[in-house]
């Protein structure tokens, strides 16, 4: 059963809008979005710090060329990353430590040093 607001506290509400003093509540699933770019051969920021038990996104883009990100250990899902989209994985860290992720799409000479570095405090 839905119980619906009384009248005096929607025309509050109004008042409050009208003279720009209403605030709105903040999200309830508000966690650290972090953006990070792919290129060749390289991560940017190239290492993160996340805090333990938090949900974290990142929000993946490349600026050249196909790349991916995976850490069983992170809980993040293969993902790739395309040139010029952006995707977003969402993880949750249970143990500190510091965790290297390859990328996870061959991209040329430079591939096996292409690492994103996740510090998880």
């Amino acid at each position: 059963m839905r119980i619906a607001p009384k009248p005096s506290s929607i025309v509050a509400l109004c008042v409050l809008t009208m003279l720009g003093l209403a605030v709105a509540p903040a999200p309830a699933t508000a966690h650290p979005t972090i953006d990070i770019a792919a290129s060749n051969w390289q991560f940017t920021p190239a290492t993160i710090t996340i805090p333990m038990g938090e949900p974290t996104t990142l929000r993946l883009t490349s600026t050249g060329g196909v790349h991916g990100i995976e850490s069983k250990d992170l809980g993040i899902p293969a993902t790739t990353i395309e040139p010029g989209k952006f995707v977003t994985v969402t993880f949750t860290p249970t143990k500190p430590g510091t965790y290297k992720v390859n990328c996870s799409v061959f991209c040329g000479a430079g591939h096996p040093n292409m690492v994103l570095t996740i510090v998880v405090k």
